[in-house]
């Protein structure tokens, strides 16, 4: 393949190592990506045709949903498998240092010594989607190195995380029994990212009513309305429930689409888990057949290359260009009203070699 990449010989070395397998190159390798250090962009372009072999599967849901002891759940059964698994652990961004919070590192440090694992957790930096590109081109590197299934656990849950659905192949949904969750998941629109739904702790209350109403939700979302039992107010969620339960003990429905399962996982023991497995197995079978893998990964590709140009237009008006010193040198004019934001940041774009005027819109 021909490219206009430039090789840094100073990674040719890493890039061996790498190849051959060495967890320490792949730590090293992760480091370069997450900094941008000059020619990580090379090191992302030689292993590129290596990815696309692994599993991906995002995990998310509100905090204290227990996704950390189910990635770890989920774990322990691929491992008892021979599979390797990789764990992206995406954290708060400190506002001091910019890192990750290490919070899900440390509750998953019992998987740490396992040679089968590798665990790394990272920052989301400010992304209104909760994976910034880095930690994408993470589970790529992760991918490349042969690792058999990849686990991203995200922040947490609403309107800003759910770019984990463009990430991932197979998107869960974890939920807990406590009241106000199946709220929350319509109004963070998590029916329409997730591909499998887990009420995990499980053991608790509330557990079966909870399970019953995503149920109800997601058999009205596929608009076979209210069977002819409803109640006065037009709805029966028993009616409906039950037939809901039926529609979920097939994968795909009539149309070809996949039917959104609804598990009961208690993680802490590994209730459910098996099941949990079995499903994401049969999902990634769906995705294969269906050609909706395919789908997705092009999606997924197309999102990657606007986020990189994005990211190559941000180094080059701020870092290797002239942004930072127009904006210094404009501090008093804009303060004084001389000058608004939109000039400023006019005359920093046409410093790029990109002509916009103010005003004539995109």
């Amino acid at each position: 393949m021909s490219t206009t990449i430039e090789a840094p010989p100073e990674h040719a070395d890493l890039l061996e190592k790498f190849r051959a397998g060495k967890r320490l190159a792949l730590a090293r390798t992760i480091s370069l990506v997450e900094n941008e250090r000059p020619g990580f962009e090379w090191l992302l372009h030689e292993v590129h045709g290596d990815t696309g072999r692994a599993h991906r599967i995002g995990i998310t849901g509100p905090p204290g949903a227990g996704k950390s002891t189910l990635t770890n759940a989920l774990t322990r059964r691929y491992l008892d498998r021979g599979e390797r698994v990789g764990i992206v652990a995406v954290d708060p961004t400190s506002p001091f240092t910019g890192g990750a919070l290490l919070g899900d590192r440390i509750r998953m440090n019992e998987l740490a010594t396992e040679p089968g694992v590798f665990i790394r957790s990272m920052a989301t930096r400010g992304s209104l989607g909760g994976l910034s590109t880095t930690t994408k081109e993470t589970a790529d590197l992760l991918d490349a190195f042969g690792f058999d299934r990849i686990i991203l656990e995200t922040v947490g849950v609403g309107q800003s995380e759910l770019d984990i659905a463009g990430t991932a192949d197979t998107t869960v949904v974890a939920l807990v029994p406590e009241s106000g969750d199946s709220i929350q998941a319509m109004k963070a629109g998590l029916m329409e990212i997730a591909d499998l739904f887990t009420v995990n702790k499980a053991d608790r209350p509330g557990a079966d009513k909870l399970v019953q109403e995503l149920e109800v939700m997601l058999h009205m979302r596929l608009g076979e309305g209210a069977p002819a039992a409803a109640g006065h107010h037009g709805v029966s969620l028993k009616s409906v429930g039950k037939a809901a339960r039926s529609r979920r003990k097939e994968a795909v429905t009539e149309e070809g689409r996949w039917s959104i399962p609804v598990l009961k996982t208690t993680a802490q023991t590994g209730d459910g888990v098996d099941e949990m497995v079995a499903t994401l197995d049969w999902h990634r079978g769906y995705l294969e057949e269906s050609g909706e893998l395919s789908r997705r990964r092009q999606r997924r590709m197309a999102e990657r290359v606007r986020g990189v140009v994005d990211r190559r237009l941000r180094m080059a008006a701020w870092r290797t260009g002239t942004g930072e010193e127009i904006l210094e040198e404009a501090f008093a004019a804009l303060e004084s009203g001389e000058e608004t934001p939109y000039e400023v940041a006019e005359r920093i774009v046409r410093s790029m070699g990109i002509s916009h005027d103010v005003g004539r819109g995109a």
